[in-house]
């Protein structure tokens, strides 16, 4: 009877052991991943928060997301010019946006003050979605990579409305190259589809982050974008509209070029997720994590989120249509 006992008691822990490295295994398999890989030193393209004397400069490049995500970090690549100490960057913040015509007012791309709007960012901004360190809901850390690193060719103040809206760009910059790593403190969850990734990065005492272009098509490290558009920019007298980097600004070649930007962004997809919209589709989440990660607290921790009420909350405004 004891022996018998005893085979039982093991056959469970075999049993709950392999749940738990089933869940571990699928957590790994579900790791996210998005890279446009080293700059290629073409280009620098401004983007930056609003300050005393400079406009809010947006630069903005597209990542697919193929099933629901939870996207925990990023890194941004830049050339901070003139240079400057690095404890002058003092503050980043994170927007992401849907494709145009998406959370935007007309939808014809021929419109407004652009040559064209089609395959931009949106309008405006996905609201949950922003992150700020100056609010908490982002940390941030600076790496210097190279303190003497020129790019060349820039685009900083020429971001004009048509019909002047070629300039070719405003020449080469030299400055300190960083890389800017970021953790969201609140994880962002998205939905399947087609987005835009847009940091903006404040720095004092007279310097800029001019965000570094990347190859496009993407290369090694990279990994390849399905659908890859090129890199946006505005200004605050620009928007609500966007222009084409290459397309619309440098328009130096035939054809014209087009950018890339440096960023990566990691996470975790979450593929039992419920369906939006619907009633069960906060308990199926739930569900779906505890079985993915083999539990919530694990699936909390996993995610980045800073306790499990932190992640029913994300979930629940998910869920919501």
């Amino acid at each position: 009877m004891q022996n018998h006992s005893c085979q039982k008691l093991f056959g469970l822990l075999v049993v709950l052991a392999a749940t738990f490295f089933c869940g571990l295994a699928s957590a790994q398999d579900n790791k996210f991943v998005v890279s446009t890989g080293n700059p290629d030193g073409k280009l620098g393209a401004l983007s930056r928060r609003p300050s005393t004397g400079k406009l809010e400069t947006e630069t903005a490049d597209d990542f697919v997301l193929n099933q629901t995500t939870v996207v925990s970090g990023a890194t941004i690549t830049g050339l901070i010019s003139p240079a400057t100490p690095l404890a002058n960057i003092t503050n980043v913040e994170v927007e992401l946006y849907h494709r145009f015509p998406q959370d935007s007012a007309n939808p014809d791309p021929l419109a407004g003050n652009v040559p064209s709007r089609a395959n931009s960012p949106s309008d405006v901004e996905i609201d949950a979605a922003t992150r700020d360190a100056s609010l908490g809901t982002l940390r941030f850390a600076v790496r210097l990579l190279n303190a003497n690193s020129m790019v060349l060719n820039t685009v900083v103040n020429g971001i004009n409305k048509k019909p002047n809206s070629t300039t070719h760009g405003e020449g080469p910059a030299t400055g300190e190259e960083v890389e800017i790593g970021v953790t969201f403190t609140i994880p962002i969850l998205l939905p399947a589809g087609h987005y835009f990734f847009r940091p903006e990065v404040l720095v004092t005492g007279g310097g800029d982050f001019l965000f570094l272009s990347a190859p496009r098509p993407i290369v090694s490290p990279g990994t390849a974008i399905a659908g890859d558009l090129q890199a946006w920019i505005r200004n605050s007298d620009l928007a609500p509209d966007w222009l084409r980097i290459g397309t619309d600004i440098i328009n130096n070649t035939t054809p014209p070029p087009t950018f890339n930007m440096t960023f990566s962004l990691t996470g975790n997809t979450v593929p039992g997720t419920g369906t939006r919209g619907q009633a069960n589709c906060h308990g199926e989440s739930i569900s779906g994590l505890a079985a993915q990660f083999g539990g919530i607290d694990a699936a909390a921790s996993a995610l980045g989120f800073s306790s499990v009420q932190a992640l029913q909350d994300s979930f629940r405004a998910f869920c919501e249509p």
